[in-house]
């Protein structure tokens, strides 16, 4: 027996950190229902996206609360690595549980988090450390964070370019969508970056996967860069080693995430030092948290990096493109659109996911 598929309205809601990205989306969701809905099905398919009402108290607490929603299929954006708000990624974090919980009891009948950047991520697995003589074991934030989504009532996560593939394993019930970058970030390239001379370097060996993924597509070499480490003082970097040859070439590296810049500036130290031309550096998730703007402002001065493409999920400011010359950013806010109206009118995002 086949059943009718019914996600309801679709609604976005905007926490105050995530207003930037999900006022792009909504604007694409627009066209896309323009061009494929008549007249009177537009009215009825696509409710303004409006902001959650956050409240924040002198003591740090915080609360939120949303318009009526009862029975639509509401979108709540979240962007936890927004620091123009003067907010921290667990107050973005507790902010958005807060907008899942009144959404809920706004009779929601849907609720799907967007939240490109998956706050923890990195933190997906217990490490045993040790400082000052004294052992540690850590904790898998990363499954902490999918349980308190789910507990908030968040039924479906979307994100852009999660850290572990095995994240979503965190999961007890709700639906996971990792959606990729990568298609966004080849076109920019095959479209600015000449190709003849270039090859494909990864940074570590935890990016070779991600590399391998952009040389076969581009039909490019590959090579890495080896960490060598010295485990019996932390975990510590004690040198890195090219494994292949970059003289004369252009070098495209590919990573998920720049941080602190600490990668991409060495990276490009040992790629300069190796004769390497033009260096381009790419990331889907751009956070450029300090010293990382100070860092790639110096090596783009030094004339050490060409450019650093990324994409908007992280807002940094109207204006950072245009006081920061090295920096590309590339809108993967359509790419969102067409997923999120495929997942309400129930058709596949398989393709759309690859």
């Amino acid at each position: 027996m086949m059943y009718e598929h019914i996600r309801g309205q679709i609604g976005i809601i905007a926490c105050r950190s995530g207003r930037h990205f999900a006022a792009k989306v909504a604007k694409e969701l627009e066209e896309i229902i323009k061009s494929e809905l008549a007249l009177d099905e537009r009215q009825k398919a696509l409710d303004i996206i409006r902001d959650s009402d956050e409240t924040w108290f002198g003591n740090t607490e915080m609360k939120t609360g949303v318009e009526f929603i009862r029975n639509q299929d509401i979108y709540i954006f979240q962007d936890v690595e927004n620091k123009t708000e003067g907010r921290s990624v667990s107050d973005n974090f507790m902010a958005l549980k807060t907008a899942i919980d009144s959404a809920k009891r706004a009779h929601a009948h849907y609720i799907t988090v967007v939240i490109p950047v998956f706050p923890f991520a990195r933190q997906d697995k217990p490490r045993a450390d040790e400082k000052g003589g004294k052992k540690y074991r850590e904790g898998i934030t990363a499954a902490m964070v999918a349980r308190e989504l789910e507990d908030a009532g968040a039924l479906n996560i979307m994100t852009l370019d999660i850290h572990n593939d095995a994240t979503p394993g965190f999961f007890r019930s709700a639906k996971f969508d990792n959606l990729r970058a990568s298609k966004t970030l080849l076109d920019y390239i095959t479209q600015n970056i000449p190709l003849d001379n270039l090859v494909i370097v990864a940074p570590d060996a935890g990016a070779i996967g991600r590399n391998e993924f952009f040389a076969n597509k581009l039909k490019k070499k590959l090579k890495m860069i080896y960490k060598e480490r010295d485990y019996s003082t932390g975990n510590k970097v004690e040198k890195m080693i090219l494994l292949g040859d970059v003289n004369g070439k252009d070098a495209l590296v590919v990573d998920d995430m720049i941080d602190t810049a600490g990668t991409v500036v060495n990276a490009v130290d040992l790629l300069r030092k190796h004769k390497a031309k033009n260096i381009y550096f790419a990331a889907s998730l751009p956070l450029f948290n300090h010293p990382a703007v100070e860092r790639l402002d110096k090596a783009y001065k030094d004339e050490i990096i060409t450019k650093v493409i990324g994409t908007d999920v992280v807002y940094h400011g109207d204006n950072f493109s245009a006081e920061h010359p090295w920096y590309v950013e590339k809108s993967v806010a359509k790419y969102f659109a067409k997923v999120i109206y495929n997942i309400n009118k129930g058709r596949s995002i398989s393709k759309l996911l690859e």
